[in-house]
């Protein structure tokens, strides 16, 4: 059967998350439900990363199994035909090895975290980010998050229902940069690793939005960390300013994939 790799783009609002749910939409369950539209299934795909409820990809990575040898290309405007209208692209399809896995096989991952600070409600980009009606000293928050990279037992930013065997992770990346956008000021989080602990991410941008606000010292979130407890956490930040941005694999997938006709 040959396996395909898809480069998966979506806005997470209408999703209870990646994943497959009984009674609930997800983006999983939509682009299988697209596939038993091409060939009879049932269909099951594998994905790089599960996003929670509300969070968004633009660049996850899945992979098929099909019966039929299709063209890569032909294969995304299939799926894209039959996964209207909700609000999820197969940007890119490229044929791998039968022994590819999406979620095994990745090196890497990175994330984006959106943050607006502005007083206005956003109304282009509602639902895209996440906002506050105060200034951030991105200075020092990326002094805070400096603290963080590294390898280290990071309890304190994981989620009580985590279901990783080890808490301890290597954080590659964590850079802050502030940026003027079309609807204001943005703080921007780029977060990089190997794999990450359940709300992993959303836990360092609560934080450091706390430090940001001049509500916590970047000596603080070291303590934090070293206390290897939840309870020690600063606030877990809202689901919809997240994106999984890229997924890295040791050779390229799709870099000579077709996504124009």
């Amino acid at each position: 059967m040959p396996r395909y790799a898809l480069k998966v783009e979506y806005h997470g609002a209408p999703f209870a998350g990646w994943q497959r749910q009984k009674e609930l939409p997800s983006v999983q369950g939509a682009i299988e439900d697209a596939l038993a539209r091409l060939e009879p299934g049932p269909h099951t795909i594998a994905a790089a990363g599960r996003t929670d409820a509300g969070v968004h990809g633009l660049g996850q990575v899945a992979h098929c199994d099909m019966s039929k040898d299709w063209d890569p290309f032909r294969l995304s405007e299939a799926l894209n035909w039959h996964l209207k209208p909700l609000p999820v692209a197969i940007v890119a399809a490229a044929r791998v090895a039968d022994d590819w896995h999406a979620r095994f096989s990745a090196t890497e991952r990175q994330y984006l975290f959106r943050l607006l600070m502005r007083r206005a409600p956003a109304t282009h980009d509602a639902g895209l980010l996440w906002q506050v009606g105060h200034r951030l000293d991105a200075a020092a928050m990326q002094a805070a998050a400096d603290l963080l990279v590294g390898r280290h037992d990071f309890t304190t930013f994981r989620s009580s229902i985590c279901q990783a065997a080890s808490p301890v992770k290597t954080l590659d990346e964590l850079r802050v940069e502030e940026v003027e956008s079309f609807s204001g000021s943005e703080i921007r989080f780029h977060v990089r690793a190997r794999s990450f602990l359940h709300n992993q991410v959303r836990s360092f941008v609560g934080t450091l939005e706390r430090v940001g606000a001049g509500a916590w010292s970047p000596d603080q979130v070291r303590a934090a960390l070293a206390a290897r407890d939840r309870a020690a956490c600063g606030p877990v930040c809202p689901p919809q300013g997240l994106y999984l941005a890229r997924v890295g694999y040791p050779e390229p997938v799709f870099e000579n994939a077709r996504v124009l006709s």
